[in-house]
């Protein structure tokens, strides 16, 4: 148990956004006294949530993972395995703290969507696309056959679901991918995988590879069919509304006033909130106890220990999160994007730099990125240095991050970038190793973490806000954009990998 270590990792995550926010704030972009003092209070809540959440995660949240995959692939029943990987991926996702977040952002888009029905449904669209994940490697099916169907169904009924929450379904993909959900996930697909290998497979020496990644690039299709769906469903029963009260002029700025005493205030419903979501992960747990893991007194110690930091941090961080942090973001939007809309020039150019900064410094503070990246190099061989990939990875999510700002005050479609962006991503996979290809497709919600899903998200919903968009197309989309970086990044990596290791194969031969 390393306090310590899952300390600094968040410190570095969260510290280097509040440093450049409260810079601008004292500069070219005034924040009230008051909005500052809650910004820092709740950037601090947020980082001491994270470290306990992300402690509870390693010491019992993933163990649980292991544990049930583990046991599940000693019955070798993949009926059983398959079917009860589904309520896994329903749970987990439930508890995931960045969906809990993006759910309450994309409420504030209408009074007729409910978080809870929205969370319930985007769980559903996990559980569902693991089951499928799942098929695939059960079945031998190509990784990239299974993608391109999937992404051709996603964009036809992305197509017919409701203008203002297209942005927001993207982003739910990349949001639910996040440190409760990926370690489960990826759990899953290597007790799978193992199944199908010692089965006999004809294949199956390629099972410990190949198979292994693919399962959550493929999982991560399921959040945006599930938000589209819903706005389908709010659309046929006259709910859903292209003016719907957006950013919530009279919520959120009513409380602009209020002190440090917003914290304590939010705490009851943030309590019930977080054990609400967590209570399915501790029945689900005790049922697999009682039936089949059998664990020693011990290891259920550490289990329900690791639970209780991950309640106690995704109580603090929701806190930070809504008591002051998005809040900030907002605020901080709200006056470089007026200023912008208003003025244009040197302004416009500002904001541009703004994002672009935010981009480069969020990507590289993402503890899970520089995981991806020591596991290319690891896989490379040393080919594909970490240094190439953070280049590339800071590269492309600071330009996601600025088309997103341009999108808002220039006011062209979402489509326009991520229709080009994923045929190119899927068009790559047809020249990249398929190991690299499951790689990026499963990195796509990594460089979206908690920094993307909290306060770079608010702060384009405030430039919308200032710039005058009335609809989720002008604010939601930012984490889809960031989330679809690494789908092109790292395959393209991957195909210099392929160049180089093809040039000293023909080097040595001659």
């Amino acid at each position: 148990m390393n306090l310590f270590q899952k300390f600094k990792e968040t410190f570095l995550s969260v510290f280097p956004i509040m440093a450049i926010v409260l810079l601008l704030s004292v500069t070219v972009a005034p924040l009230s006294l008051n909005i500052i003092l809650r910004f820092v209070t709740g950037g601090f809540l947020v980082i001491i949530g994270l470290t306990f959440f992300l402690l509870g995660v390693d010491i019992g949240i993933l163990p649980i993972g292991e544990q049930i995959g583990a046991s599940l692939t000693s019955r070798r029943n993949l009926a059983l395995l398959l079917s009860v990987s589904f309520f896994i991926g329903m749970i987990v996702t439930i508890a995931e703290p960045d969906v809990q977040v993006l759910a309450d952002q994309i409420k504030s888009l209408s009074s007729s969507v409910n978080k809870w029905g929205l969370v319930f449904g985007i769980s559903i669209g996990v559980g569902l696309f693991v089951t499928i994940g799942l098929c695939r490697t059960v079945l031998s099916l190509n990784l990239r056959l299974v993608l391109i169907l999937s992404y051709v169904a996603l964009f036809s009924l992305a197509f017919f679901c409701p203008k203002e929450l297209q942005g927001a379904a993207f982003d739910a993909g990349g949001a639910t991918t996040g440190p409760m959900t990926v370690p489960f996930i990826m759990a899953l697909g290597m007790g799978v995988a193992s199944v199908r290998a010692s089965s006999g497979s004809k294949d199956g020496k390629s099972t410990s590879s190949d198979s292994s990644f693919g399962l959550t690039g493929i999982a991560s299709v399921g959040p945006v069919a599930a938000v589209c769906v819903y706005g389908l469903i709010l659309s046929l029963s006259g709910k859903a509304s292209d003016d719907a009260g957006f950013l919530g002029e009279s919520g959120s700025s009513q409380h602009l006033q209020e002190g440090l005493s917003i914290f304590i205030r939010y705490v009851p419903e943030v309590v019930k909130e977080v054990f609400m979501s967590l209570l399915p992960l501790v029945i689900m747990f005790v049922l697999f106890q009682l039936l089949l893991l059998k664990l020693p007194p011990v290891q259920i110690r550490k289990t329900f220990q690791g639970v209780l930091y991950c309640f106690v941090g995704l109580a603090f961080f929701l806190v930070g999160a809504n008591g002051g942090f998005i809040e900030a973001g907002r605020m901080l939007g709200s006056v470089l994007g007026l200023a912008a809309f208003e003025n244009g020039g040197i302004w416009t150019v500002l904001i541009i730099a703004v994002s672009l900064l935010f981009g480069a410094i969020t990507v590289c503070a993402e503890p899970a990125v520089w995981v991806l990246t020591e596991q290319v190099e690891n896989v490379s061989g040393g080919t594909i240095r970490r240094k190439i990939m953070l280049i590339s990875l800071s590269a492309g999510v600071a330009a996601a991050i600025a088309l997103s700002m341009l999108r808002i005050l220039f006011g062209f479609s979402l489509w326009y970038i991520l229709i080009p962006g994923y045929a190119a991503a899927l068009l790559l996979s047809f020249f990249c190793p398929p190991l690299f290809t499951g790689i990026a497709f499963d990195s796509g919600g990594v460089a979206s973490g908690p920094m993307t899903s909290t306060f770079i998200l608010s702060f384009t919903i405030g430039a919308s806000s200032a710039c005058g968009s009335h609809s989720a197309a002008g604010a939601f989309g930012v984490i889809a954009l960031v989330a679809m970086t690494p789908l092109i990044a790292i395959q393209l990596l991957g195909i210099m990998f392929k160049i180089k290791t093809g040039s000293k194969g023909k080097e040595e031969h001659q």
